[in-house]
């Protein structure tokens, strides 16, 4: 499972930055888009302003203006949350020329109000006319209750498209993406290994003679298992990738041919993603039926396991059980499960994926065939989980959610589930039980999350429910 954090990241270099302003540290660079070292606030008194002094000259001009959370209007996917006198706010910005004065100006701002920055990351402006000065900025950070609105009115001289939301008070959860679009922000890398670095290591950048030799070995050996090994579903749909998508020995399936495939019969599509994500961001996409998929194959030395997933794990693995419908249910319940959870429930899903989504095993006809996409794209883990050397227990995702698990090396349990619906049925009934101070909705027509806060929420989704049934009703009379 993609597992780890990384708390400051860039969507161009995932470089890690730390940001520590007054009462929580400094710019530690250089780095490609922030600049240079040079920008960063010392402390020294002799060096900068007073800040006592521009905290008031700053809270003079704010008290002229109207407060800028009345005029940022309701802006999206950004939380507010409030704690003994202490808010963490999460807010974006646009800062034009940031390598000459905007980004020193702007981290004045944040040093005068004793910001205490929790997370910063920045990515290119999409609108922009200068493709290296031009950046978007999403920073969360701890101020005082009482300069919120003047840390506010005072970033908006300096930046622009400053925007932010003030939730309901009490209402203290992690943000979570609540339409497609917002995943664009859903992107925080966890970097293990420097493939393009090490050319030795078992997964690589690097296009080698060998590589077309090497990807029919893998194919040929992991087909030949399939049919004694893999479950009815993932052979009905690779079949179809077969005669479909180019799923053959001597040739790559294009990414945009299998992400079709996969919208036409589940409303699953694929999304190239730069590397392994954070677990709460790979699960938050499965939410609405997106699979965030790596580009890069494993090394040629290793063609049958790679330590971190790749292109043979995610086209040879994934797509597949992703073309079954119950299957793509199963694993958007898992994705709906974890918006809004604790971090703390977010490791129990993500270790939950990983029993199943990854390494599952089910029942059927009497045997024990394989659906994780971990087993089904490594030749010899496959073989060793449907031997007699590991331990298969039921799945029961109270259990399963807190076992042990290895990324090293083969497991030495697998949980083997009834069937998909069972699975199901038994992870809808644990994500009941994940504490939040709210209920979702996801509607499939906008393909957007809606949280039920209110009655009327209530009301509206219910009378989209009540029409389906109707349609479904005159369907049966007309059969009948």
């Amino acid at each position: 499972m993609r597992r780890g954090v990384i708390l400051v990241s860039c969507v161009q270099c995932p470089q890690r930055i730390s940001i520590d302003l007054p009462g929580a540290g400094t710019i530690n660079g250089p780095h490609p888009l922030l600049g240079s070292p040079s920008v960063r606030p010392t402390g020294n008194p002799t060096s900068t302003p007073n800040p006592s002094r521009r905290r008031a000259s700053l809270q003079e001009d704010a008290e002229k203006e109207t407060p800028a959370t009345e005029s940022l209007g309701k802006g999206e996917g950004l939380v507010w949350e409030e704690e003994e006198g202490r808010a963490t706010l999460i807010l974006t910005f646009t800062l034009r020329n940031a390598r000459k004065a905007g980004l020193s100006k702007t981290v004045k701002v944040f040093q005068t109000f004793e910001a205490g920055i929790q997370h910063l990351e920045t990515r290119q402006a999409k609108k922009s006319k200068n493709t290296t000065d031009d950046l978007e900025f999403f920073v969360k950070c701890e101020v005082h209750n009482s300069d919120v609105s003047v840390l506010i009115n005072s970033l908006k001289k300096v930046a622009e498209d400053v925007k932010t939301i003030r939730e309901e008070r009490g209402m203290q959860f992690p943000w979570f993406p609540k339409k497609i679009r917002d995943l664009d922000k859903c992107h925080h890398l966890i970097a293990k290994y420097e493939p393009d670095l090490d050319h030795d290591h078992p997964v690589s950048l690097r296009s080698s003679l060998g590589c077309c030799s090497f990807r029919r070995e893998v194919y040929r050996k992991l087909s030949s298992l399939y049919p004694t090994h893999a479950c009815k579903q993932y052979l009905d749909a690779f079949q179809q990738l077969e005669k479909c998508c180019g799923y053959q020995e001597d040739s790559i399936p294009q990414l945009q041919d299998v992400s079709r495939f996969l919208k036409e019969r589940t409303g699953f599509q694929l999304r190239p993603a730069a590397g392994l994500l954070s677990p709460r961001d790979f699960l938050a996409s499965l939410a609405f039926r997106v699979f965030q998929s790596t580009q890069y194959i494993r090394h040629s030395s290793s063609p049958m396991h790679s330590p971190e997933p790749d292109c043979c794990h995610e086209l040879l693995g994934h797509v597949p059980m992703l073309a079954d419908k119950e299957f793509a249910q199963f694993s958007q319940a898992i994705g709906l499960a974890s918006l809004g959870s604790s971090d703390v429930e977010i490791e129990k899903l993500a270790t939950l994926y990983w029993f199943t989504i990854e390494f599952g095993l089910c029942k059927q006809n009497g045997s024990i065939k394989a659906y994780g996409a971990g087993l089904l794209s490594s030749y010899g883990e496959l073989v060793y989980a449907l031997s007699n050397k590991p331990e298969h227990k039921p799945f029961d995702p109270e259990l399963t959610a807190v076992h042990p698990y290895q990324d090293q090396t083969f497991q030495p349990v697998y949980f083997v589930a009834e069937n998909f619906e069972d699975a199901k049925a038994k992870l809808q009934k644990y994500a009941l039980k994940i504490k939040k101070p709210f209920s979702l909705h996801y509607d499939p027509f906008t393909c957007s999350i809606e949280v039920l806060n209110t009655p009327q929420k209530v009301k509206n989704t219910l009378s989209q429910m009540k029409e389906e049934l109707k349609n479904l009703c005159f369907a049966l009379e007309n059969i009948s």
